[in-house]
């Protein structure tokens, strides 16, 4: 007679992995010959777990053998520092997109959109001006927020700083869906990005520059002028976001561009996991608390 209760999960992040993994009918395994020590829900939990922690992989390794995780997740044995490191370099960035694609939860009606820098080397940028050090380059990141559940629906990371309106064309090409209004600050303001908006099936609004003419040129330009959206304080969200997503990073510490790019997809990952399980938790609550 079974005496012990299987898989009933602690952690209401493993909930959410699991459906993840399941919406994107993942198979259990990747090889159909070898050895099946760990599966892939179990290697993107764990990817997960890492990035949320912020700690090195040695570190991370060490902590798990202290945790109650290897229970939750069913895991045969803790994989070592290497092991996990191959795990990284597996996945590549567009599996992890799809990742992203699935992990958000509602269809938007309105986002915001804004661009920031992000540390992509692990020196502190106060002695690098007390020694006199040649300054290092930082990280563009872009992201696409929903406003109302503050959920990241894309971004783009690149290497060296570029122009807010670069990253934006590359996320307008991949958006999906329609009747969208796209809150953004003035970087934005572009006559070919609100073409491309509207060429898409959705809408762009951003401040129009200061400028000596009366009319600014262009027809959508004009638009966001004359007709601002009642709304338009709902793109600090972005910010918000922002903020909360540096707060867990701090900088990127993978030493390849691709790798990096990869590292800041796991990190927004594992950040709308966990926006959509406190989500769940207050449904849940409001819906107890009506009865």
């Amino acid at each position: 007679m079974q005496k012990e209760l299987y898989y009933q999960y602690e952690s209401k992040l493993q909930k959410q992995v699991n459906k993840l993994c399941h919406s994107l009918e993942l198979s259990l395994h990747d090889n159909h010959k070898g050895p099946k020590k760990y599966t892939n829900h179990q290697r993107v939990a764990l990817i997960v777990l890492f990035m949320r922690s912020g700690k090195a992989l040695r570190e991370f390794v060490s902590a798990l053998y202290e945790s109650r995780w290897p229970i939750w997740l069913g895991l045969k044995d803790i994989p070592s520092k290497s092991t996990l490191h191959s795990w990284l370099q597996e996945f590549d960035m567009c599996f992890v997109r799809n990742l992203l694609e699935k992990s958000c939860s509602d269809e938007p009606l309105l986002m915001a959109i804004d661009a920031t820098g992000i540390d992509s080397w692990q020196r502190s940028r106060h002695y690098e001006r007390r020694i006199g050090e040649a300054h290092m380059p930082y990280a563009k990141a872009e992201v696409l927020v929903d406003t109302k559940n503050k959920q990241v629906y894309d971004h783009v990371l690149r290497m060296k700083p570029r122009h807010d309106v670069l990253g934006a064309e590359s996320m307008f090409n991949r958006f999906k869906h329609k009747h969208v209004l796209v809150l953004a600050d003035k970087g934005y303001d572009s006559e070919p990005l609100h073409k491309l908006a509207e060429h898409n099936g959705f809408l762009l609004w951003a401040p129009v520059r200061s400028s000596p003419l009366k009319s600014p040129r262009g027809r959508h330009r004009r638009r966001c002028k004359r007709h601002p959206p009642g709304r338009k304080g709902m793109r600090s969200i972005a910010e918000s976001v922002i903020r909360s997503l540096k707060t867990r990073i701090g900088s990127l510490r993978s030493r390849l561009h691709y790798m990096k790019k990869r590292e800041f997809a796991w990190h927004i990952l594992a950040y709308n996991l966990e926006v959509f399980a406190h989500l769940l938790k207050q449904l849940r609550w409001l819906i107890t608390s009506a009865r």
